[in-house]
């Protein structure tokens, strides 16, 4: 239930509205081609998840084959990729109470100025922000008992929505009568959708089980099969409310183009256009509580990944504190609640936060598949309670897509994402500065791969596409086969810098007690 609260937040309530917006009906291939992406990027983070269950584990995968300067960079980009969830939470909430009908709700319209949270829309972020804090500063176990709860209410509730918009009028016509009214902006607008319009944000949230691994039962078994059934479940869901939204919107919507298609409570907004109050005000009280199971998730997995971050020693010792009955990294969260405040500050918009959600978090995914073949070949004596049959073909494709879809966020956003991770260089130098730059030649050498593949992506992001934000000097598709090449290259140079680091025998002893299956019998 974890997973797939974690996976079914705002993304079902904003992101069938904005993929129409962009791919018109063609949004349906978005969130197809969008589930069978990640479910390649999930499926070689189960290999190595398996190998290291442990809390905050996505912080710590890159730093035992290439040392801890990518294992820095590769831990901030995953904490700010976390940590963006929560304000993007408390946001959606926000935006969808701001078109509450009822007259004594009145005060809600306030909550937004245009598009964007006014300063009361504002502090009702801030307040939702403090309940994910606090639910899990007291206690991991009373967050996974209100999860639980809000897990099966967030399934029903989609469904009854799906029933309810079906009965009430579906139209085969919306869907076009031919190639160019299905897919009227192109098949470019595919793409952009999967990850500018919440498609890539929705799926992602898979890796929470992965940062949460030691506080699994049985996590050889039950991380892959956590992952894989709430994967499977959520892009059932996805799809099928993508189709229903179409097949619901009036024609009077319809006749003026897919760009018309812009509500600030899709669902919400959608029930009230079809005279159905009663599912407007269900959806309104799910939008109200379906943030609140994804925020509490990522509260928890952004805070234990910002805690295992010290064991890299390079950030301070005090964000690793857990001394309390309960468990929780309360440093850290306290310092993740600050920082997801300041972001509700710079993004005040869902559409807005999603992007940059998407970059930071395909980013932070980008070391996945290196580690996974890198340990193929400097540990292959590890054990693996999952180990993945073709690997060899699976991570160098998932490494591919991983930089094709960041490629997809458009420009400027892909740019300025990467600038934000960059930012966390100087605090990594500090520390090592501080332990006498141990290991600084192959710690550079293994991480100079990253540092080219994000210029890179940058570079073609800028000139790209016009249709990705691009200048239009590298034209579609030349610009996904130049990502394609390159970043294979990448691939193999990176797996080929990994090295025996300090971290490894770390690594070694971790691993050593993981139980495989039939230890486990």
């Amino acid at each position: 239930m974890f997973g797939l609260s974690a996976l079914i937040g705002s993304g079902w309530m904003f992101g069938s509205s904005q993929a129409a917006n962009v791919a018109g009906p063609a949004a349906i291939l978005a969130w197809i081609i969008g589930a069978l992406l990640v479910f390649v990027i999930a499926i070689v983070y189960v290999e190595i998840g398996t190998m290291f269950p442990e809390d905050g584990a996505m912080s710590r995968f890159a730093m035992y084959s290439h040392g801890s300067l990518l294992g820095h960079i590769s831990s901030w980009a995953n904490w700010l990729s976390l940590l963006a969830i929560l304000p993007i939470e408390a946001v959606a909430a926000v935006q969808y109470m701001s078109s509450w009908p009822w007259s004594w709700a009145k005060w809600t319209t306030g909550l937004m100025s245009g598009s964007q949270l006014s300063g009361t829309g504002i502090i009702a972020a801030a307040v939702m922000l403090c309940v994910f804090t606090f639910i899990n500063y007291w206690s991991v176990n009373l967050m996974a008992k209100f999860n639980n709860f809000i897990s099966v209410f967030k399934l029903i509730v989609p469904f009854v929505t799906m029933i309810a918009l079906v009965v009430a009028g579906f139209h085969m016509s919306n869907f076009g009568h031919n190639y160019s009214e299905f897919m009227p902006n192109g098949t470019s607008s595919i793409f952009v959708a999967i990850s500018s319009a919440g498609v890539i944000f929705s799926y992602v949230a898979f890796q929470t089980l992965i940062n949460l691994g030691n506080d699994i039962k049985k996590p050889s078994v039950n991380i892959k099969r956590a992952i894989v059934i709430s994967l499977s479940i959520a892009a059932v869901i996805y799809i099928l409310l993508q189709i229903v939204f179409i097949g619901a919107l009036p024609q009077s919507i319809i006749s003026k183009g897919w760009s018309a298609v812009n509500f600030n409570s899709p669902y919400a907004d959608l029930a009230v256009l079809l005279n159905m109050m009663w599912l407007s005000t269900l959806i309104y009280f799910t939008a109200f509580i379906s943030p609140f199971g994804s925020g509490m998730a990522f509260s928890a997995s952004a805070s234990r990944s910002l805690a295992s971050m010290p064991k890299n020693r390079h950030m301070p010792k005090i964000l690793a504190r857990i001394d309390n009955p309960h468990n929780a990294p309360r440093v850290a969260l306290l310092v993740n609640l600050v920082v997801s405040f300041i972001l509700v500050l710079l993004f005040k918009n869902w559409s807005i936060l999603s992007r940059v959600v998407s970059a930071t978090m395909l980013i932070s995914l980008l070391t996945g598949p290196v580690v996974a073949g890198s340990l193929r070949r400097i540990a292959p004596d590890f054990k693996r309670p999952t180990k993945i049959k073709g690997m060899k073909i699976l991570a160098p494709l998932a490494f591919d897509l991983i930089s094709l879809t960041i490629y997809w966020t458009m420009f400027p956003t892909t740019v300025e994402v990467i600038a934000i991770i960059i930012i966390g260089l100087p605090i990594y130098t500090y520390f090592d500065y501080n332990r006498g730059f141990k290991e600084l030649k192959p710690k550079i050498t293994a991480s100079l791969w990253i540092f080219f593949q994000l210029i890179f992506l940058s570079l073609v992001s800028w000139l790209g596409g016009k249709d990705f934000g691009g200048l239009g000097m590298l034209q579609y598709p030349y610009d996904f086969v130049l990502i394609l090449v390159v970043s294979t290259f990448v691939y193999y140079w990176a797996v080929n810098t990994a090295y025996h680091t300090g971290y490894l025998d770390d690594a070694r002893e971790l691993n050593s007690k993981v139980k495989m299956d039939d230890e486990d019998a």
